[in-house]
């Protein structure tokens, strides 16, 4: 790139997007069925609107407070209320869902050869402490791996689903 570099305004910026949210597109899912911390919700929300997924979260007393306080762009966004996370998984599958689950696991595809969704996917993300609970591992077809090379043990959950859902709506 030779010059300067171009920063859009955030007037060119706003000519450039949906003028109103998306509605259930029902194509890419995030789910963080096992959520620990409410700051985690707010920022996958905002990276649903981004690519165009949908989040589903279980209903707990600080679910919906944490969700308004994180939703940044004040719009309402598709939310999908989960009562048994472990039943809701088994009818994704039930009904030919793609379930594919953020976790180090041996076998597991990396990140980087991991291809854009090409039907209805479930898109799992665990606790940040403990992953996936064991009684949902069999309700997953699939693990996706974020390779590190750093001393940490795993990413923060809103940025591994960021980084997943990103690859799978094909925008990266």
């Amino acid at each position: 790139m030779s010059g300067p570099m171009w920063v859009h305004t955030r007037r060119e910026l706003r000519g450039r997007r949906r003028r109103r949210a998306h509605s259930c597109w029902d194509h890419l899912i995030l789910a963080p069925l096992w959520p620990k911390y409410g700051v985690n919700l707010g920022t996958l929300l905002r990276t649903c609107d981004a690519v165009g997924a949908c989040l589903a979260v279980p209903r707990r007393p600080w679910t919906t407070e944490a969700l308004a306080k994180g939703n940044t762009l004040r719009r309402e966004s598709c939310v999908h209320w989960v009562n048994d996370p472990v039943g809701w998984l088994r009818a994704q599958r039930e009904a030919e869902s793609a379930v594919l689950g953020v976790e180090l696991v041996d076998g597991a595809t990396r990140l980087a050869d991991l291809r854009p969704a090409r039907r209805r996917t479930v898109i799992v993300l665990g606790h940040e402490s403990d992953g996936i609970p064991v009684e949902a591992t069999t309700l997953v077809d699939e693990a996706v791996e974020i390779p590190m090379i750093g001393t940490g043990l795993s990413l923060n959950v809103a940025v591994a689903g960021s980084l997943v859902a990103y690859k799978l709506a094909g925008l990266s």
